[in-house]
């Protein structure tokens, strides 16, 4: 149940972010798909049961939350989740793959090249002759990383070095991709139930007012320079063209339950950026909003995606 609309209550504090303390308290998870019941233990050593689990939502970012670990984990406990399964949400978590099965299935992506720590420190001048056709500015960000966290904006050849130590720091394998001018553009996806097709909300826009990026600080710390529009401004033959591409991307990789599809609006087109499968969900996230503005309240967000989730149950095999 929601327990407040109110979006002061979800802002973040630069100075304070937050942490989750070791407290000594551990969870046990089910040993088998025998039973559903979770546990934890304190710090003391007590075990106590938390009850039985209907579903889990696991409304998590970047490494073990939605790269497929945890959704293996709850396969293998026969624990039905909300979102999309192992492949696809391992597909989403890494840009390489996620470009490669896009471009394959027809969907315009962001030219791009990819290299590896090794790659970078055995030859960085054969690094940087290979990078040379995609020009200046691009963006240099981690394979498997989200919410921004270690991309830099390179326009310069000096700036290579710093960009590639902040993204290795995050992954050891790096997209270097150009930097595309045009609206950046995001759309919500639900995925159905079996025999269900996917849905596709009204657009966001993400305005850049006076900065280089949509990063880190302009998405969690509500940094200056950015503002978000939703609905977008767009024809109903653009939003369509939009919600055509977002669902085919969607089911291009997989995905279940939900996602968020980001796109460039160009002079030449739409081009997709990522596809988020665990989008953010606060009320005042993107994902949320989109749907909001089509009719559908956060409550009812969360009933949806629930019902598809149990409608399904567990995968097999």
């Amino acid at each position: 149940m929601l327990e407040s609309d109110d979006a002061h209550r979800f802002a973040l504090d630069a100075s304070a972010l937050p942490e989750v303390a070791d407290n000594g308290t551990r969870i046990l998870w089910p040993e088998s798909a025998a039973t559903r019941e979770l546990r934890v233990t304190d710090a003391a050593g007590a075990v106590r049961s938390l009850g039985d689990v209907d579903l889990v939502f696991p409304i998590l970012h970047g490494p073990f939350g939605e790269d497929g670990t945890l959704q293996g984990m709850l396969e293998l406990i026969g624990l039905p989740y909300v979102g999309s399964g192992v492949l696809a949400s391992a597909l989403g978590m890494d840009k390489h793959f996620t470009k490669l099965v896009l471009q394959h299935a027809g969907i315009d992506v962001a030219p791009w090249r990819t290299i590896t720590a090794n790659e970078w420190a055995s030859d960085p001048a054969g690094v940087r002759t290979s990078i040379e056709a995609l020009g200046l500015p691009v963006f240099v960000k981690p394979a498997r990383a989200g919410s921004s966290v270690g991309v830099s904006k390179v326009s310069e050849p000096g700036e290579f070095e710093a960009a590639f130590a902040t993204a290795f720091a995050e992954d050891d394998k790096v997209l270097v991709e150009t930097g595309v001018v045009g609206r950046e553009l995001e759309i919500a996806i639900l995925g159905g139930a079996q025999g269900e097709p996917a849905r596709a909300s009204v657009a966001g826009e993400v305005i850049m007012t006076g900065r280089e990026f949509y990063d880190f600080d302009a998405k969690y710390l509500d940094a200056p320079g950015v503002q978000l529009s939703c609905p977008a401004d767009l024809g109903e033959e653009q939003l369509s063209e939009m919600s055509s591409i977002a669902i085919a991307a969607f089911e291009a990789i997989g995905a279940e339950g939900l996602s968020r599809v980001d796109f460039f609006l160009t002079d030449e087109g739409f081009v997709v950026n990522e596809i988020n499968t665990m989008p953010g969900f606060t009320p005042i996230s993107m994902f949320p909003t989109c749907w909001l503005n089509s009719g559908l309240s956060y409550p009812q967000l969360i009933d949806e995606l629930i019902r598809v989730a149990v409608a399904r149950g567990v995968r097999v095999g």
